[in-house]
């Protein structure tokens, strides 16, 4: 079902797609469909998740949560933000595009954003928990600032439109986040 919707979603766009086309797609009845996803919307998030939540982002994950430095944690959120990045410009990436003027998708993007900004907290926390904060700082405005060098547009701008490589926007965001957010005795 998600590989149908996957196809269809990629070639027309979530608007142009229904429930059945997706159903007939994927061999199943409507029903099944809405049995597991709820919504066409339903069907979308459950896309979303698997590309942005998926193999390279628990990988990067569980590095991240054997590193007990909260500078260095801050430092590997490079690594967790390009997984995300690659894994949504690899499999949904033409989805992104289609879609991209279509309400639900933009619904589920700003939940996926507020999501992101929340899962970022304990890391902030943890910097200024550890005196590693860079001075002048607040943790609301550091957590700004985490959230926006993360963002899509970051990576967009830099990967897809400078032709940088995920590599090479790896090795910045990890520099520039250490340089905006951490003390320099810390690094």
């Amino acid at each position: 079902m998600i590989e149908a919707a996957r196809a269809l979603f990629s070639a027309r766009g979530l608007e142009a797609v229904t429930i059945a086309e997706i159903a007939e797609k994927a061999g199943v009845s409507a029903s099944g469909i809405f049995a597991n996803f709820k919504s066409k919307e339903g069907v979308l998030r459950a896309l979303m998740e698997q590309a942005l939540f998926g193999s390279r982002y628990r990988a990067a994950i569980a590095l991240f949560a054997q590193e007990p430095d909260p500078a260095r944690q801050i430092s590997s959120t490079a690594t967790i933000a390009r997984a995300v990045y690659d894994g949504e410009r690899e499999e949904i990436g033409l989805i992104l595009g289609v879609s991209a003027l279509s309400p639900a998708l933009r619904a589920l993007e700003q939940g996926f954003e507020d999501l992101r900004y929340e899962l970022q907290r304990a890391r902030i926390e943890n910097l200024f928990a550890a005196g590693l904060a860079k001075e002048g700082l607040s943790i609301e405005d550091a957590r700004r600032i985490l959230w926006m060098y993360t963002s899509r547009q970051i990576y967009s701008s830099l990967v897809r439109d400078a032709g940088w490589s995920p590599e090479r926007y790896e090795i910045w965001l990890s520099q520039t986040l250490i340089d905006a957010l951490v003390k320099r005795t810390a690094t």
